[in-house]
């Protein structure tokens, strides 16, 4: 009787080993397939140009300051 449960659990973790070794070979060979690059820079694509009109609106001002104000030596002399 031991020995039929112990033929049984060998060939239960032969069939997990193998199908966890298949699976994984598949999925490597689909993640580095150009098919599922493709589909994820699709992805990514959709979701960036989605984003990209409301950033652009909030991060370029519609008018500018004034200029930044030239140098002038005698204005820090009397400063310090």
């Amino acid at each position: 009787m031991f020995q039929k449960i112990c033929q049984i659990a060998s060939l239960l973790s032969l069939i997990l080993s193998a199908s966890m070794a298949g699976g994984g070979y598949f999925a490597y060979r689909y993640v580095t397939s150009e098919g599922f690059k493709a589909k994820v820079m699709n992805e990514v694509m959709q979701n960036v140009q989605g984003l990209m009109p409301k950033m652009l609106d909030n991060t370029i001002p519609n008018t500018t300051g004034n200029t930044i104000p030239k140098y002038d030596p005698s204005e820090w002399k009397s400063m310090q």
